[in-house]
């Protein structure tokens, strides 16, 4: 059965919890829209709309035109440029980019699985080193996003398994166009199994192996098995062979699509591990003779990936990665072995039932009582759970303060600099986005016991506090990302009282951009330390006021400025000053 719902209403902290998990972040007003929701209802206006503007195909700057669909000339720039052109504008979908305000949330949590999907099936920019590559696998990923809004039964986790195997991205990252009858080559046959599907088990708890080459859940007969069933499939470098559920470019079969000539067409074995008598073997009315056809090359693909998915670690498997990327990663064995035994238990429970569909288990989860409240033997460590990565810290940020990204369509050149200071400084924190260490993808959302923790070491954090300051500080030059603090208080829904008075705009400025925020007080008598600390606040303050003032006259000296709007230059410093101080602290640093 779905995991149990929280029935209440959101309030700030609950909805701008969920808009930091489910988004890339939200402006104050947008949190203050969603906290009058239920999760009900918030699920519904992130995920149900239907009619989301597709994004613009990105733009070359030196021809002005779109290069994915129509191919390059001579008169385009080299393909290491536009593949960087890619990579900012996936950031730029991020942010929502010219979209409508009433739809930048939700086109922002299509993104968000959309990046999911990419850190789930990996991709390496420099192993695959092809920009329409890139962008026709993120297309995919955006094209089963919102599964559960297709009435197509097919459209489906399950199906985007199978299809992405035969992606022209991931058959050059993982040797795929290799991998030939008489020759095969594992590579990918071995990651599908065991990252992308079924998996190694529960970390802590896996499986018993027999000896050698059985890794509990399969074995290598399963690998070299699945090696040759993925066999004969090449990179199309004219992005033509078009797949015909998704209609976009896939792999073609070498030979041609009448005689699969490189695929093996024997009978394929499997172990018990994955039932008896298990085997995989050409569907004879799609054989051209005795020749396979791309037809029945792709067939085995489809009864292999339905194997791997008859499996119960399958869908558990998944699930976890669900969780740890929406929820936490788990450090801790008996933890991990809870949370398996009921919260993804239900998850994959939820998974099966709705056809491998990836969306219900996500709004289900995004609905839970247990996403916000956390339960019984967990401890209530769902708020500020997750170190956020350097991409949520850097499109977070932005997308808080509303920060303008110039237009591509009116200033592709200054578009795609700026959006290459966004991607600069996350590389400088630790992402280097589209290029993991190796093809299980970014270590924080694979590697056990570290998972998100990975994202922090001295640095790192350095870089980070570093990226905060150059943000706030108008006259950094080596940093386009500004924040315009004057305006942006002023053109938020802060009341005029709220701003004139500096204990209570900390305050409120902590509920907005901090992820525990219970019970605030600047009285340590008062304190009952269930969130920050009154020290916590009062080192907040005394920041914020500064020596700007005579000792004693701070508070008032700030009122005084603010309601009268003298002393602007004051004013605007002791603004950066406090942005500084509460974004550079350790709770901003935690989703």
């Amino acid at each position: 059965m779905p995991l149990a719902e929280y029935s209440g209403t959101l309030g700030i902290k609950r909805a701008a919890h969920l808009l930091r998990r489910a988004t890339f972040g939200a402006t104050k007003e947008q949190i203050d829209t969603f906290a009058g929701y239920t999760p009900q209802t918030a699920i519904t206006a992130l995920y149900g709309q239907s009619s989301l503007p597709a994004p613009p195909l990105p733009i070359d700057p030196k021809t002005g035109q779109e290069w994915v669909t129509n191919g390059t000339t001579d008169a385009n720039s080299g393909d290491d440029k536009l593949q960087g052109y890619f990579k900012r504008w996936f950031i730029a979908q991020m942010l929502s980019v010219d979209v409508a305000p009433a739809q930048s949330l939700p086109y922002a949590a299509r993104e968000r699985i959309v990046f999911f999907l990419h850190s789930h099936f990996t991709a390496i920019q420099e192993k695959i080193d092809d920009s329409r590559a890139l962008y026709f696998q993120n297309q995919l990923f955006r094209f089963f996003a919102l599964d559960r809004l297709n009435a197509d039964v097919d459209v489906n986790f399950k199906t985007l398994t199978k299809k992405i195997s035969v992606d022209n991205a991931m058959l050059i990252l993982l040797d795929g166009i290799l991998n030939v009858k008489g020759s095969p080559n594992e590579n990918y046959g071995r990651e599908l199994i065991e990252l992308y599907s079924l998996g190694r088990g529960l970390e802590g708890y896996l499986p018993t192996s027999s000896g050698p080459g059985d890794y509990g859940l399969y074995t290598e007969l399963d690998v070299q098995s699945a090696a040759r069933v993925l066999s004969g499939w090449d990179f199309d470098d004219t992005f033509s062979n078009i797949d015909p559920d998704t209609n976009l470019p896939r792999g073609r079969v070498k030979g041609s699509a009448t005689n699969a000539s490189s695929h093996d067409n024997k009978e394929k074995g499997f172990s018990a591990r994955f039932g008896e008598e298990k085997k995989i073997q050409p569907d004879l009315a799609l054989l051209n003779g005795d020749n396979a056809t791309e037809e029945s090359a792709y067939d085995e693909i489809d009864q292999l990936v339905e194997l791997i998915y008859a499996q119960p670690e399958t869908k558990l498997n998944i699930c976890r990665k669900i969780y740890r990327f929406f929820v936490f990663g788990a450090h801790k064995q008996d933890t991990l072995k809870t949370l398996d035994d009921t919260i993804i238990a239900e998850m994959a429970n939820t998974f099966v039932a709705n056809g491998y569909k990836l969306q219900p288990v996500i709004e289900n989860l995004l609905r839970s009582q247990h996403f916000y409240e956390a339960g019984a033997g967990f401890g209530d460590d769902n708020f500020g759970a997750i170190i956020k990565s350097p991409l949520d810290l850097v499109v977070g940020t932005m997308r808080f303060f509303n920060l303008t990204v110039p237009s591509m369509s009116a200033d592709p050149a200054a578009y795609y600099e700026y959006l290459g200071n966004v991607i600069g400084q996350m590389d400088k924190q630790g992402m280097n986005f589209y290029k993991p260490f190796d093809v299980s993808g970014y270590d924080a959302y694979n590697q056990y016991p570290i998972y998100h923790r990975s994202w922090i070491t001295v640095n790192y954090l350095t870089r980070r506090y570093d990226f905060i300051r150059k943000i706030m500080n108008p006259s950094d030059t080596t940093l386009l990302v500004k924040v315009p603090v004057l305006s942006f208080i002023t053109s938020t829904t802060f009341t005029n009282a709220t701003i004139a008075d500096a204990r209570s705009l900390v305050i409120e400025l902590a509920k907005y951009i901090l992820p525990v925020t219970d019970s605030l007080t600047f009285d340590p008598n008062a304190d009952d330390n269930s969130g920050l600390t009154a020290e916590r606040l009062n080192y907040f303050l005394k920041t914020f006021l500064g020596t700007f003032y005579p000792a004693g006259t701070e508070e008032a000296n700030w009122t005084s400025n603010w309601n009268s709007q003298t002393n602007m230059d004051t004013v605007r410093g002791q603004l950066e000053s406090l942005f500084n101080a509460m974004m550079q602290s350790p709770e901003y640093q935690l989703s």
